[in-house]
């Protein structure tokens, strides 16, 4: 004798449901893969500093101005510096989380990033 749920859809559905959870994975790694390979720009200090990360939020290059070197005033060059620096990882990390969001609609995938 065979159990059926009710409003289960029976193996069909379920078969669907894996295809369509693969595609979602193999989705996600393409997308994850994209966005590593991609740059994130910051700028403080009025542009005298800019900052450009990878989607790893690894530093790929730090651009300072002549001007903004003050020896006498290091530390507004640091703030300005960890500004850019803050500003453009959390530019990588919202583009992640937005597209990521695009591909997996409401599931809540703590960790992920």
């Amino acid at each position: 004798m065979k159990v059926r749920i009710p409003n289960s859809g029976g193996p069909g559905n379920m078969n669907q449901m894996l295809k369509q959870a693969q595609k979602m994975q193999e989705d996600m790694a393409a997308l994850q893969e994209d966005l590593d390979q991609r740059e994130y720009t910051a700028a403080a200090g009025g542009g005298l500093v800019e900052v450009t990360v990878d989607g790893k939020h690894r530093i790929k290059s730090i651009q300072i101005k002549p001007e903004a070197v003050d020896p006498d005033d290091v530390e507004m060059l640091e703030d300005f510096i960890t500004v850019a620096v803050n500003e453009a990882v959390d530019n990588a990390i919202k583009t992640a989380e937005d597209e990521m969001g695009a591909i997996t609609g409401s599931l809540n995938m703590p960790g992920l990033f």
